[in-house]
């Protein structure tokens, strides 16, 4: 496991840092801590600049080959980035699943005529993408999504429902897992497709959540169209294109993440001092507990790194990631709301809007809910990593 990053590389440091340093002033300065966790639609028009003013600087894409519009730039300069932009506490990326997830899954799936039309305005920051992965009865188990798309002539003709939907409604386009041969064993018989956001047959119905923000939500497809040659890695081959975009959310964001993690806690040490929480012996301990959480993720995540710069497929170790950072940060939220104490429960002097530790409390209710709940992620580390047997399914006649 590498523990250091290389003098190049903290050279790389330096200039991340002194850019955002001079770029993160004026009207942009207010967007700093905007965009994170239950924040995720506020400060939308000016977050939409700031992808712009990136993207000039060429900080969009930083891992893409050159010939794809990117930078072309290590793992551990990807890693740097992310660490820095979490450090300067610039905002929450509204390009993220674009440039993260579909440009890498186009780039390593994709056709050519694909890559020319898609990756270009991705990197320029024009077109967002959103994720049409869960639905009401296919979350965890995403091989039983029900959206199906039929052909018509040129085209492919959808309808269905998805849900939990991040930014849907200032999405322009959607990569989409929908069903194409119902006939086909459930991971067989599925597609995935790239669908225009902005056309008739789409409803975009905003959920609101106990944090009072709405950056989810349930998409209607009622004969929404797409051409047929926006399906990813052939008809019916949507399951291995789906796995492989899952695959690139692990990747070198991971270490921004854990930055943020640590900016949060921060805060929380900052509001236990003030209060004078932390001088009960209690809730030293806890916070104490907190900051050696956060170290012993930052290892996992450097171990796992480094094993990933000797090709794409994860290790095993990886598998414990989302369920310990999950758990780790759901705990972060009541430690800050005990640390609060009484305050907690109420909204801050003259604002109508939680104040951050508020909506951190709200918001990690649900980490361990969402992108696999904990109890899924048990059953892979069980399954995948460990070897164990599978665990019987209803399908197969067992009572539960």
């Amino acid at each position: 496991m590498n523990l250091r990053f290389s003098e190049a590389d903290e050279a790389f440091r330096r200039e991340v840092r002194a850019w955002l340093d001079a770029n993160l002033v004026g009207e942009f300065t207010a967007l700093r801590g905007r965009g994170g966790s239950g924040d995720l639609e506020g400060a939308l028009e000016g977050r939409r600049a700031w992808e712009r003013i990136l993207a000039r600087a060429g900080w969009t894409c930083l891992g893409w080959p050159r010939e794809h519009g990117g930078r072309g730039l290590s793992l551990s300069q990807e890693v740097i980035f992310n660490e820095e932009y979490a450090r300067a506490r610039a905002p929450g990326r509204l390009g993220h699943i674009g440039e993260g997830l579909l440009g890498p899954t186009l780039i390593a799936l994709g056709t050519e005529e694909q890559r020319r039309r898609f990756l270009p305005p991705i990197a320029r920051a024009e077109e967002l993408w959103c994720q049409g992965y869960s639905e009401p009865n296919a979350g965890s188990d995403l091989g039983s999504v029900r959206c199906r798309a039929e052909r018509e002539g040129d085209e492919w003709v959808i309808t269905g429902q998805k849900v939990w939907t991040s930014l849907a409604s200032i999405s322009d386009w959607c990569f989409l897992l929908c069903r194409t041969d119902p006939k086909a064993p459930k991971h067989e018989g599925l597609s995935y497709l790239l669908v225009p956001m902005r056309q008739p047959g789409i409803e975009i119905v905003p959920i609101r959540q106990i944090t009072g923000t709405a950056e989810f939500a349930e998409v209607f497809f009622e004969g929404a169209r797409t051409p047929v040659e926006h399906v990813v890695g052939g008809v019916n081959g949507g399951w291995k294109v789906a796995m492989a975009t899952l695959a690139f959310e692990r990747g070198a964001s991971t270490l921004g993440q854990q930055m943020a993690f640590q900016g949060e806690l921060t805060r929380v040490i900052e509001a236990a001092r003030a209060n004078g929480a932390a001088r009960d012996p209690i809730f030293r301990q806890r916070l104490a507990d907190a900051w050696i959480g956060l170290r012993i993720m930052r290892l996992n995540a450097l171990r796992t790194l480094t094993a990933l710069k000797g090709g794409n497929e994860l290790s095993r170790a990886a598998m414990i990631n989302k369920l310990y950072w999950a758990t780790w940060h759901r705990k972060l939220g009541k430690l800050a709301v005990d640390v609060l104490g009484a305050a907690s429960e109420v909204l801050p002097e003259g604002s109508d809007a939680l104040d951050e530790l508020q909506r951190l409390f709200l918001w990690t209710r649900a980490d361990t809910i969402y992108a696999g709940t904990n109890q899924i992620q048990r059953n892979i580390i069980g399954e995948r990593a460990l070897g164990l047997p599978r665990e019987p399914r209803a399908a197969e006649g067992t009572k539960r």
